[in-house]
């Protein structure tokens, strides 16, 4: 564990904000987490949508970092946000939560005539950085949908802002967009060829876009207003903030590393590589183009990964780790998890509601339990073949609170050194440590583990993958259970 700095005037204030949960976070300026308050982020039925409760979601931010600056002495404040969300919002970020009309929850389906409606809009594969996935995913179709739907809230809002801007605006009153949350498949920002995608200008939304900044960039002090009101420091400076996934990229680019892939596990297992060549991405299994804070491309690829495990591990799972000879009878036993059990094709095509077990059914709740987890390996597998560059793996998330998860990965991938960090709060620090990019000497301070011990599992693991791979790969065909 790094050792926290003992510059107390250098402690940053993290908000970041997720689709299940928000949490605010104390964060020394080398990235360890102090303190960390967290609320679930609430969502309305409508009308005019389901929705996301900004008001309640602002009032708990400010009394929380009012509460955190009375033991914290914060110099600055940044926000991160899933690149899903979206604000349009007036032109006062003081009257009422600042919306123009509510942020739409980008689970929420979409009515039928604005998924025809949008489609021949979204441009080509570069234009929107990744295939056009389900419900209100991406925030183009989200103007959209607000356009069409109610066109006169939408002709009165001045700026769009993904999620850490609108928390930035709402703070200091300042407007910028950010290029690694708007190319984290917004469909609105051309991360190859650094513009806007056409569907912007056709449907008139240039008006809405703020001037770019850094992520890093400081927009100013604090609304006098609400430290008075709130009682956080009247010099807390307010950065610009990024993209979740991109910040706990950041977090291992700040420590130095170079040429690395990093696989972050969770709801979905996200994979980034800013060596994959353009022309490997595949749209049509799960990869996307993405940005890092400095804008440049970052390949990328998204699976479901956490509810895929939910799926075949059941909706109570035993505690404890999975016990290594578990995994080995249902490797010899050849039981495969085969994709894809919920409404995500991941890295399959064709395969979203068709996951099915084969051969021998897991007899108990944890056998159940370590197919989940062999069946989350071999896909975390597959984000790294699929990315292709570099012989570094990095991973981290929630799937490495089992001790054998980064073992499996390892003897799934016997020509890549593996590696893993077990801090559960990578994005909180990569937001943190923008805080100091400009003035940074050193690398920021990371501790990562080497998965070792793996012999045993490679040789039980290199034919059963090879089959599950094989068999994953053919079309899919419904399954009825």
């Amino acid at each position: 564990m790094p050792t926290p700095s003992r510059n107390e005037q250098s402690t940053i204030a993290v908000l970041d904000v997720g689709k299940t949960n928000v949490k605010l976070n104390a964060v020394t300026a080398d990235g360890v987490v102090l303190e960390t308050l967290s609320i679930a982020n609430p969502v309305l039925p409508g009308p005019p949508w389901r929705h996301h409760d900004l008001g309640a979601i602002g009032e708990w931010v400010f009394s929380g970092l009012g509460q955190l600056a009375r033991r914290h002495p914060f110099s600055a404040f940044v926000a991160s946000g899933h690149g899903s969300g979206g604000v349009l919002v007036g032109d006062d970020p003081e009257r009422g939560d600042g919306t123009a009309l509510p942020m739409i929850d980008y689970e929420q389906p979409l009515p039928e005539a604005i998924k025809a409606g949008y489609a021949p809009l979204s441009g080509s594969f570069f234009d929107r950085g990744s295939a056009t996935m389900h419900a209100a995913t991406h925030q183009a179709r989200q103007l959209y949908w607000m356009q069409e739907c109610e066109p006169e809230a939408f002709s009165r809002a001045r700026w769009y802002l993904g999620l850490p801007q609108y928390w930035a605006w709402r703070l200091s009153g300042a407007a910028a967009a950010e290029a690694s949350l708007l190319g984290a498949q917004s469909h609105l920002w051309n991360v190859a060829e650094r513009h806007f995608a056409p569907i912007v200008e056709a449907r008139g939304w240039s008006r809405l876009m703020p001037p770019f900044a850094d992520a890093w960039q400081d927009l100013g002090r604090v609304s006098a207003g609400l430290a008075r009101r709130y009682g956080f420091p009247q010099e807390l400076r307010i950065l610009v903030g990024a993209h979740d996934s991109s910040l706990n990229h950041y977090r291992y680019h700040a420590a130095g590393l170079r040429e690395f892939t990093v696989i972050s596990t969770g709801t979905w297992i996200v994979g980034f590589s800013g060596q994959t060549s353009l022309d490997r991405l595949d749209e049509d299994r799960g990869m996307t183009l993405n940005s890092d804070v400095f804008g440049k491309p970052l390949g990328g690829v998204l699976t479901m990964g956490g509810r895929e495990f939910s799926h075949v591990a059941g909706h109570e799972p035993p505690d404890g780790p999975v016990p290594e000879q578990a995994v080995l009878r249902l490797i010899a036993g050849r039981t495969m998890a085969l994709p894809s059990f919920g409404d995500d094709n991941g890295l399959f095509p064709g395969s979203a509601r068709y996951g099915h077990i084969i051969g021998p059914r897991p007899e108990t709740a944890m056998e159940r339990k370590a197919l989940a987890l062999i069946y989350c390996a071999l896909l975390t597998a597959e984000c790294v073949e699929a990315l292709g560059a570099g012989p570094l793996v990095v991973l981290d998330g929630s799937f490495l609170r089992d001790p054998l998860y980064a073992r499996l990965v390892a003897a799934l991938l016997p020509g890549r050194q593996v590696r893993f960090n077990l801090d559960a709060y990578g994005v909180a620090s990569g937001a943190a440590l923008l805080a100091g990019q400009c003035t940074r000497t050193r690398p920021a301070p990371l501790s990562l583990a080497e998965a070792t011990d793996v012999a045993s599992l490679t040789t039980a693991i290199s034919d059963y993958a090879a089959e599950w791979r094989a068999t994953a790969r053919r079309q899919a065909e419904p399954v009825f259970h």
